[in-house]
């Protein structure tokens, strides 16, 4: 059961967190790129004042300026500063990169078609841009984890949204959006609409049992049906209204819907319901009058595979450079602390059901693997998995390269040999892939990786079908810039140990 109507209130602390968060996103984009054309200021003063064509003092301070303001403009004029894309997804991101790109463009053809400035002077503020770029995207990042920390207490930032349709389709779609809170939405009230028994025509309509006082629908208060949403909506102060569409909520009813929404300003969302589809998959066509939802076909090859293939290659060479003294170390103990040998070679599945063999610092006694069956009455895993939080074949030292997932660095081998990606579905073992329904063999559409969005959500405290759900998605969905965000979020989940046994 969905949290009572009175709970869910009480933790829309602000109703207007939206526009303060905006306008402190504002502030942090100013503060970036001012710091950043000032750094480029002083680099260029250091290196180049009195250099034979230098615009001079007063010129060199205008350009950073003018570069700022260029910059900022840029940023609004892409709609970076949308909520509804901010925090959300990596459009997010995208909009900051395009936006840099604009600011870039207009700056050196305002420079090339004018005599203020010459086009080089432009170019000398080049370091202001990858450094500003760099900490846009890094605030951005560090304030989306400041807004989910903050729904996770239960203190706000989050958005009422009253729920149009059925009642079964209301109390699922309340269910999701309830059971989501890291998504934002919080569901305040629900209208359905007037139900006819079967056989019955217009003129014997009943009245909906659901306008009651009283009654409940997913744990949340059922306001009235479709004549009283722009009502209700203003009622509970919600910030939109989801419509879940039906046969009985036609194109037209959903029409007169939006006038009714227009009047108190509430915008209306359609939820189309597509299961485990990334944004960047959806887009609306219209046609005819029609508004059609085109998802386009998940990619499992082209310019965007070679990209993760290089990425995956460049940055496991680095990591291996950087940890390369923790690898030694950890060898070190692992050599002397327990008999057998240094490496635990295990079979996994990769990419197309090819076979290969994984690499991992032991953390298990020699000979645990034929021991599996005389535990298997312990098992605390579902599915095909098998996983204890105690397990007795654990060494102490493999017991905390476990929690920081230590054990898993020489998969950077497998990485550099093109056998895994650095982001992926998890490394599943034969006998795991033996059991795999058709939809999860879709996991084996994508190499396996050292880490991923299962890793970032739980890990093994996840259940099965979260677990395959998360990988499934993963392999139809996935984007470069989603691969960088789960490295930066995999560096918090190791430190956490949350989920690791």
């Amino acid at each position: 059961m969905s949290r009572g109507f009175h709970d869910i209130r009480s933790t829309l602390a602000h109703p207007q967190w939206q526009t303060r968060y905006r306008t402190r996103l504002r502030l942090t984009d100013a503060a970036v790129v001012v710091t950043s054309g000032i750094v480029a200021y002083v680099t260029d003063a250091t290196l180049l004042f009195g250099a034979p064509g230098h615009p001079g003092p007063l010129r060199s301070i205008a350009i950073p300026a003018v570069v700022a303001l260029v910059w900022l403009g840029a940023l609004a004029a892409r709609s970076s500063y949308d909520l509804r894309v901010v925090g959300r997804d990596q459009t997010e991101y995208r909009r900051i990169v395009g936006a840099t790109w604009t600011a870039v463009s207009v700056l050196v053809l305002a420079a090339w078609l004018t005599t203020f400035v010459e086009v080089r002077d432009v170019l000398a503020q080049t370091v202001a841009l990858p450094l500003g770029l760099t900490a846009l995207v890094g605030s951005r990042y560090w304030w989306r984890q400041w807004v989910a920390r903050t729904r996770e207490r239960g203190a706000g930032c989050m958005t009422p949204v009253l729920v149009v349709g059925h009642r079964q389709q209301a109390e699922r779609l309340i269910g999701r959006l309830n059971g989501s809170p890291q998504q934002g939405f919080v569901v305040v009230g629900a209208c359905l609409p007037s139900e006819t028994a079967a056989g019955e025509s217009p003129s014997d309509r009943v009245r909906p049992r659901t306008g009651s006082p009283g009654d409940e629908v997913g744990g949340v208060p059922v306001l009235g049906d479709l004549s009283r949403v722009g009502e209700a909506a203003a009622l509970v102060r919600a910030s939109a209204v989801a419509v879940s569409a039906s046969d009985t909520i036609t194109t037209e009813v959903v029409r007169r819907l939006s006038w009714q929404l227009e009047r108190v300003g509430v915008d209306l969302m359609i939820a189309a319901e597509l299961a485990d589809v990334a944004p960047d998959r959806v887009s609306v066509h219209p046609a005819s009058g029609v508004s059609l939802l085109h998802v386009a076909a998940p990619r499992f090859d082209g310019p965007k595979y070679h990209v993760k293939q290089v990425m995956d290659w460049l940055l496991a060479a680095l990591l291996t450079v950087l940890v390369s003294p923790v690898l030694l170390g950890v060898g070190l103990a692992v050599a002397l602390t327990s008999k057998g040998g240094l490496f635990y070679l295990s079979e996994r599945v990769g990419r197309g059901g090819k076979i290969f063999r994984m690499f991992k610092f032991r953390t298990m006694y020699v000979g645990a693997d034929r021991d599996v069956p005389v535990l298997a009455t312990v098992n605390e895993a579902a599915g095909p998995l098998f996983k204890m939080r105690s397990d007795p074949r654990i060494t102490r030292v493999g017991r905390v390269l476990r929690r920081y997932s230590l054990d898993e660095l020489p998969q950077l081998l497998n990485v550099l040999s093109g056998q895994m990606s650095l982001v992926g579905p998890r490394p599943a073992l034969p006998h795991e892939v033996a059991a795999y329904e058709e939809r999860m063999r879709r996991r084996l559409l994508v190499k396996p990786g050292m880490t991923g969005m299962w890793q970032v959500s739980g890990r093994s405290d996840l259940p099965w079908e979260e677990s395959v759900r998360l990988d499934v998605y993963y392999a139809e969905n996935w984007t470069p810039l989603q691969d960088l965000a789960i490295l930066g979020q995999t560096a918090r989940a190791v430190v956490s140990g949350r989920g690791a046994y």
